[in-house]
């Protein structure tokens, strides 16, 4: 069953993601009755049991309700899943997340964001813009926004979505002006190579209508052979960089996704009041450079999701710009073993904005162990091309060399895709 209109019962596989939860969220705005599963326990999963929805901390072929219309799981499943089993077994409809969303963009005017780094941010830059122009969208959004949510239900025709180039997700996607913030290398356990990437991304702007645009900076090298023969109009957004305006979130990457947002606005025919106005007062979105609080010692603690080179670059040179005298400490966990291994060499350079770097085990996530990388190899990495670098094996072992080595002029930012996040916690409430 793909009409949505016609489901009463959705089971959500994973339903502690970041993605999956929002269309969970979505069906529960339209009346849908709502279940799912999770290996574990989440302020996510905690706040969708609050909205009412009956959720599983364990994968059984039982979790699936006898009402159930659809099955929805997340990319990370693995194919022997006992839920997916049983769906098929009984003949429900199952679709991947990136299906799901894929019917929900259809018969929408979707505005679609793209790019291996700062898609979030610009995703909630642009949600902002619309929704302080009263252009009134719904929104999907790869992180939660300062209201708490990962989900915003609009009234209208627009439809505004964090779209993810991992395993060509992006392509069931339909959208009407298509942002390509930046393409560069990651995901390399799917991808081959940067021109694999390019070829992705392609395919995706080739879905754009002969009305539609794609918003882009023409000047980049990796963008370009992107845009080759196709029919679309295309909106350079660099020259929507705001001259007059302070964002809230500091580093030259907020700036270019802010440019982004207010290229998207202005093709929407929001004033230009109103869009400098939105940007100047957007605070950023959950684990970006978020603010955590204050140690005892009065160190401050920031979280970062940044989880590949470009992003670790942008996000410590956006805190250096914030806080240019202060002695800045980054706990960096490595999200999977392919990633670390592929990008080690770019990873090593990535750090050179921090003072003191300390690197956690990787957290391997979809993957088995890889014998030849680990976290002390990429601390040695980097400490050959910086000087200086520690590896440490436990996160209580961290927390306690921190607490021991930050003062009042120092910053310390957890960072990666894992659950480093638990570091900059025990932090604060120690």
């Amino acid at each position: 069953m793909t009409d949505i209109e016609k489901m009463r019962a959705v089971h959500f596989i994973g339903i502690g993601g970041i993605g999956v939860s929002a269309i969970a969220r979505m069906m529960l705005s339209v009346g849908k009755q709502v279940s799912g599963s999770d290996r574990s326990e989440s302020f996510v999963t905690k706040e969708l049991s609050k909205l009412g929805v009956t959720i599983a901390l364990k994968h059984s072929s039982k979790n699936i309700p006898e009402n159930a219309d659809c099955v929805v799981f997340t990319n990370a499943l693995t194919k022997d899943n006992p839920e997916l089993r049983a769906a098929r077994k009984k003949n429900i409809p199952v679709l991947s997340y990136p299906e799901m969303l894929g019917i929900v963009s259809e018969g929408t005017y979707t505005i679609a964001i793209s790019g291996t780094h700062g898609k979030t941010t610009t995703t909630a830059m642009i949600a902002k813009v619309l929704k302080d122009g009263g252009l009134d969208p719904t929104v999907v959004v790869g992180s939660l926004l300062k209201s708490g949510s990962n989900f915003v239900a609009g009234n209208s025709k627009y439809f505004v979505v964090e779209a993810d180039e991992y395993k060509k997700a992006f392509l069931h996607l339909h959208p009407n002006i298509l942002v390509i913030n930046n393409i560069d290398e990651d995901h390399l356990d799917y991808y081959k190579d940067l021109a694999d990437i390019q070829d992705a991304f392609g395919m995706l702007a080739q879905r754009v209508p002969a009305d539609g645009f794609v918003v882009c900076d023409t000047q980049n090298p990796h963008i370009a052979p992107v845009l080759k023969e196709l029919s679309y109009s295309i909106v350079d957004y660099p020259m929507y960089m705001l001259q007059n305006v302070k964002l809230q979130v500091a580093g030259e990457h907020n700036r270019m996704n802010a440019a982004a947002a207010y290229a998207v606005g202005k093709i929407l025919g929001i004033g230009e009041d109103s869009i400098e106005k939105s940007l100047s007062r957007f605070e950023g979105t959950w684990r970006r450079f978020e603010y955590k609080g204050k140690m005892e010692s009065g160190a401050l603690v920031y979280d970062d999701y940044a989880h590949n080179p470009q992003k670790v670059r942008a996000a410590l040179q956006g805190a250096r710009e914030k806080f240019p005298n202060k002695r800045i400490t980054v706990v960096f966990q490595p999200h999977l073993y392919s990633r670390t291994k592929l990008l080690l060499s770019a990873f090593a350079q990535a750090f050179t904005a921090a003072n003191h770097v300390i690197i956690a085990p990787i957290y391997a996530a979809r993957e088995m162990p890889d014998p030849t990388i680990s976290g002390e190899i990429l601390a040695n990495a980097i400490r050959d091309m910086r000087g200086e670098a520690v590896y440490v094996e436990e996160f209580d072992e961290i927390v306690s060399h921190i607490q021991k080595t930050a003062g009042k002029d120092d910053v310390v930012i957890a960072m990666g895709a894992g659950d480093v996040y638990k570091i900059g916690e025990a932090l604060v409430q120690q």
